[in-house]
């Protein structure tokens, strides 16, 4: 099988660096152009520096449908002005880490539709698909400790979620608390209760649990680390631990990224890989699930890749054997 012809649109950003990053070294990926237009001409190396040495690569403000799969690395709202403005052949599969088409009332456009691409939720159908929504960060680590539990009919009371992510969850566009200075040795919340990815988050456990219409109170945090998502996730439950334990490591078994234990876990786990880590524990009445990931890979473009992985029939591992540091 030759290789498979890819091209990103948006590659100065975070999700567009680790893609590159990941391509670059995918044995069964040929990287055939960058697009971006602020830094047209430039090496990718003058924008994502750790990559000097790697690649000749330069950014191009040109398009190539010449590709067999293109890679949306842009702002949520652009993704879908991109393809209103652009007519990408049929023959192309599409995978868009934005939030533009991730929601059921969203996932078509003119001739195109989206699969929600979680691939723990729906492998099968992401397999035979042409155009794959990516989960949101959030979204992805909130669902992967819920799941089994809505695919037991297991969730019948109110959900209660804290979660931090690191400053990378926050895009690359300074803004007012994504500054060095106020990020680091400091600790925030925000959109309490009203976070964007809940409704997201909604639709994926009504997939295996239709019956589900429990809260779910979410505080998200600001973390002062670059990279990672740390969720505790605690409710009422009659499921006792090792019942509990044995239904997720049941849920994730042929699952190659996603780990359960009772064992205590910490974040650096995950960093720089494309894993999720869950922990499943019981104290008194209360089922308590930790759940892990890297934002920036399983959380986005690890994930992406995982996705073309499955699309193109290759092994779902392929190119994420990533490990993480030890310190």
């Amino acid at each position: 099988m030759a290789n498979i012809k890819a091209g990103i649109i948006g590659g100065a950003g975070y999700t567009g660096g680790e893609m590159l990053r990941i391509l670059i070294n995918h044995p069964n990926v040929d990287l055939a152009f960058v697009n971006s237009s602020s830094n047209a001409g430039n090496f990718v190396y003058d924008v994502h520096t750790d990559l000097l040495g790697d690649t000749d690569l330069k950014f191009t403000s040109e398009l190539s449908y010449d590709i067999d799969v293109l890679f949306l690395c842009v702002g949520h709202g652009d993704a879908r002005k991109f393809l209103e403005a652009n007519a990408i052949p049929d023959n192309v599969k599409i995978i868009d880490l934005s939030q533009d088409f991730r929601l059921a009332e969203s996932r078509k456009l003119k001739t195109k539709s989206f699969v929600y691409g979680l691939p723990e939720l729906n492998r099968e159908v992401i397999k035979t698909a042409q155009n794959i929504a990516n989960p949101g960060c959030f979204a992805s680590c909130i669902e992967l400790g819920l799941l089994p539990l809505a695919s037991k009919g297991a969730l019948n009371t109110e959900v209660h979620i804290s979660a931090t992510t690191g400053s990378t969850g926050a895009g690359q566009s300074l803004s007012a608390t994504s500054h060095f200075t106020w990020r680091n040795d400091n600790l925030s919340v925000y959109k309490v209760f009203g976070h964007q990815h809940l409704n997201e988050i909604g639709e994926s456990l009504k997939q295996l649990q239709p019956n589900f219409n429990q809260s779910i109170s979410f505080v998200p945090y600001r973390g002062d680390f670059t990279r990672g998502i740390f969720a505790s996730i605690y409710m009422d439950s009659d499921l006792g631990e090792e019942e509990a334990l044995k239904l997720y490591q049941d849920f994730y078994a042929g699952h190659p990224f996603t780990h359960v234990t009772n064992r205590n876990i910490d974040l650096k786990q995950v960093v720089n890989t494309n894993k999720v880590f869950l922990q499943v524990k019981k104290y008194d009445g209360k089922l308590f699930i930790i759940s892990m990931l890297d934002n920036l890979l399983k959380g986005a473009s690890g994930q992406a890749v995982q996705n073309m992985n499955l699309l193109f029939g290759l092994d779902e591992r392929a190119g994420l054997r990533l490990k993480a540091t030890g310190f």
